[in-house]
């Protein structure tokens, strides 16, 4: 429960998604403003109509992923080139799960916030007593981290250092990934949100926390905001309830809260170490939850 590990995508839930409603809640921000109220590039008839709470569900027209890393580095570099890029689809339409969306996410809440995600982010964690989960953790950590893959874009095995390349290029905080952090940690972390669910408010006012946990109404999608659903071919397995919530990252990582059955379930591995070529979590992930609800029950 103390190994520290790369939390990838679960980035999106833990920090950006949880800043966002806590921006949403203070008034800071609406899920229903204009991506181009906030980010000046967004432009164009195309775009017009995408609004922050698209970039949470995945439904705002852009493709999915871009290895951007290799001609860009900074903010402004990674924003022009997502705001210039061809939208894949119209917006609502459908939805592409996008970590370009997300990073865009993660500069308008640092514009919104009037600083940085991290900075934001540790706020909440110390707030509310999370423990260990930081974007780039200490290198005196680094004989507690867990080892991702053998990296030839840098040449190097990564530990401690942010496997996604993207993230890497944006100095290690994104808002689709950089997070690391343990078992335990994100543990807390669920146990604040079931508290939330049960109609606690350590996070958000009750009338928010719905708006999030809810699926879009978009054909085909399993997402709401930032969360995703279940559905019986979810990586939480076939056990539980209609009610689950959940999130992957692509280093092996997991976090399904289940608010009917008052339960979670943190999965943390490093299923890309030595190589991101292992496909073998996505048969392990919703075995093991169904494991853990028949245990349960």
């Amino acid at each position: 429960l103390d190994t520290i590990f790369d939390l990838a995508s679960l980035t999106k839930i833990l920090a950006t998604t949880t800043v966002a409603m806590t921006a949403v809640d203070s008034g800071l921000l609406a899920l229903e403003d204009p991506v181009s109220r906030w980010i000046s590039g967004w432009r164009g008839q195309a775009r017009k109509s995408v609004t922050v709470g698209d970039l949470l569900a995945h439904t705002s027209g852009l493709t999915a992923h871009l290895p951007f890393f290799r001609d860009h580095r900074g903010r402004a570099e990674f924003e022009h080139a997502i705001c210039t890029l061809p939208l894949e689809y119209v917006p609502r339409s459908r939805s592409v799960y996008s970590d370009l969306g997300f990073i865009l996410l993660g500069f308008l809440l640092e514009d919104a916030g009037r600083t940085s995600l991290q900075a934001q982010f540790d706020q909440l964690v110390k707030y509310h007593r999370w423990g260990e989960l930081w974007f780039r953790p200490d290198f005196m950590l680094r004989d507690r981290i867990a080892a991702t893959e053998v990296d030839s874009w840098r040449g190097r095995l990564l530990i401690g250092e942010v496997d996604d390349e993207n993230t890497w290029a944006l100095s290690g905080v994104a808002g689709h990934a950089g997070l690391f952090g343990t078992a335990s940690a994100v543990g807390r972390f669920a146990r604040t949100v079931l508290q939330q669910s049960r109609g606690g408010t350590p996070l958000v006012r009750s009338e928010i926390f719905p708006r999030f946990i809810t699926r879009t109404t978009v054909p085909e999608s399993s997402r709401a905001l930032g969360w995703d659903t279940m559905l019986p071919t979810s990586s939480c397995g076939t056990r539980m309830s209609a009610s689950a919530i959940g999130h992957t990252g692509f280093t092996g990582t997991s976090l399904w809260v289940d608010i009917e059955a008052d339960l979670y379930v943190v999965l943390l591995t490093n299923r890309v170490c030595p190589s991101r070529a292992n496909d073998a979590i996505l048969d392990v992930r919703p075995a093991f939850h169904d494991a853990v609800i028949g245990a349960l029950t």
